[in-house]
């Protein structure tokens, strides 16, 4: 829809223009830089950085109403920089002229609601947020469209040339960062890290596509992520993991679009999360505040981060109740099918730290809680959902078994309604689910297959029949005949049908 048949009072609001300004604001010294440039610490203490947003004085000063009326016309335009994350451009990154805004189809993923006899199972309503229906196939294209948009910004700007993007991966974040740096031909090239043998071929296939650089190291993800660390200090690269706080941007869209999605009513609504790195939670905390502080809602919801507990070091922070007593102590991960939340040392840790403070504060009661499951109830629960109509990841089972145990723990009540995160593509962790199907876990996984969740294809052969299609050698007549009808007989039997 074109911006002039839409109504006179909104039109002016409908194509943004750039304004205001953005610093780097350091959480431990409390120190601002200037965001001209690709930043990622601290240089006066090596703190984590956040993005702040000084608004102008009009955009500042607009009332919750117009902000909905302008997101919800703006939903409807025609032009591609404003389709995906960037519907939100006043709240994620308004200093980046809309030309130089990559859009790749991110963002507007839907919420499809839980069928009764899944939410009777769960015990309460709930949706899934698929996000694997994003470029990529995960929620890291989010952030990967705010990063990548400004790194061309910085591009046409002439302040960096020919720039190497790198990160470390579980798997999601090489893949999106890969195809990101791709669409950006002969301007960027691209770099992942990824801990030799700890992802799957399928994740594996993305940045090797997409043409990236593709480094295998031995261990986990963070002795990769130290190791890029390393690199962003002393080299000059584009570093895109979540310590990337423009990546921190793009992925509080999250909470934008569930807000809209729900006309902005969302204070009896649960956000369950896996927690990784933790930048997605962290992302979701600071969205949620900033349509807060604009009035665009209400309320708060409640969120519960989950982990499981073979990689939960957020979940034994909060354990203690404590606030004086807590400490932070990073964790050895043990092998996870919820792989991308393998994290024994999130690095968005000091991000967390601060915004469930200013989220408890602003709710004015503990919204925010953490919950950990084990790799059985993460399969578990992965495997019930697609057996009511859901193709969700093993994240996503994470989300759902997070839910139980939340409702079971009494942090939910069952007067609320539950939006759950399955974060990537089912079919990128399809390798969990044969293993399931063919008992083949190792025992480090600790996951034992159930008999009413297991499935494995049965193979049809007529035992009366000598003569077989083959490839390249089809049956004809008679042969073809009996071929069918002895097939159809058998399979028949197998289904329990009864002849008309």
């Amino acid at each position: 829809m074109n911006p002039d048949k839409f109504p006179k009072d909104i039109r002016g609001y409908l194509i943004p223009e750039p304004s205001g300004t953005m610093f780097y604001r350091c959480l431990d010294c409390n120190s601002t830089f200037d965001a001209d440039s690709l930043l990622y610490t601290c240089p006066s203490c090596n703190g984590i950085l956040m993005l702040d947003h000084q608004a102008t004085d009009e955009t500042a000063h607009r009332n919750g109403s117009l902000w909905r009326k302008i997101f919800d016309y703006r939903r409807m335009l025609n032009v591609p920089a404003l389709k995906g994350i960037f519907r939100f451009y006043e709240f994620i990154a308004p200093v980046i002229p809309l030309e130089s805004i990559l859009y790749l189809g991110e963002g507007h993923t839907p919420l499809v609601a839980a069928n009764q006899d899944l939410q009777k199972l769960v015990g309460l309503p709930f949706y899934f947020k698929n996000e694997g229906l994003n470029p990529s196939l995960s929620f890291k294209d989010r952030g990967m469209a705010c990063a990548l948009s400004f790194v061309n910004h910085l591009i046409k700007e002439g302040k960096v040339k020919n720039p190497l993007t790198i990160c470390a991966s579980t798997g999601d974040t090489s893949a999106s960062g890969a195809l990101y740096s791709a669409y950006l031909t002969n301007l960027v090239k691209s770099a992942v890290l990824l801990p030799k043998g700890k992802i799957t071929l399928q994740q594996l296939s993305q940045p090797l596509g997409s043409g990236a650089t593709v480094l295998e190291l031995p261990g986990v993800f963070d002795d990769c992520m130290k190791v890029v660390e390393e690199l962003s200090r002393n080299y000059d690269v584009a570093l895109l993991n979540s310590k990337n706080s423009w990546r921190i941007l793009g992925q509080e869209t999250y909470s934008f679009e569930i807000a809209q999605d729900f006309d902005y009513e969302i204070d009896n609504k649960i956000i369950v999360v896996p927690v990784g790195n933790a930048g997605n939670i962290t992302a979701i905390m600071s969205g949620f505040l900033k349509f807060l502080g604009a009035n665009v809602i209400k309320k708060l919801p409640k969120i519960v981060g989950v982990q499981s507990d073979h990689a939960d070091p957020v979940y034994r922070y909060y354990r203690e109740s404590n606030h004086s007593r807590r400490h932070f102590e990073p964790v050895a991960v043990e092998p996870s099918v919820a792989q991308a939340a393998m994290i024994g040392n999130p690095v968005s840790m000091p991000r967390v730290i601060d915004l469930v403070r200013r989220y408890d504060e602003a709710a004015g009661e503990n919204k925010v809680f953490f919950v950990s499951v084990s790799e059985q109830e993460i399969m578990d629960a992965m495997l019930r959902a697609n057996r009511h109509g859901h193709f969700v990841c093993t994240q996503g089972g994470e989300s759902m078994a997070g839910l139980m145990k939340a409702i079971a723990h009494g942090i939910v009540s069952k007067d609320e309604m539950g939006v759950l995160a399955a974060t990537a593509h089912a079919l990128k962790f399809s390798s969990f689910q044969e293993m399931y199907f063919s008992d083949g876990f190792p025992p480090e996984f600790e996951v034992r297959p159930k008999a009413e969740l297991k499935n494995a294809p049965v193979v049809i052969g007529p035992p009366e029949l000598d003569i077989l299609p083959e490839p390249g050698k089809p049956l004809h007549g008679k042969d073809l005949e009996r071929f069918v009808q002895q097939s159809a007989h058998e399979i028949a039997k197998i289904l329990g049908l009864k002849k008309r």
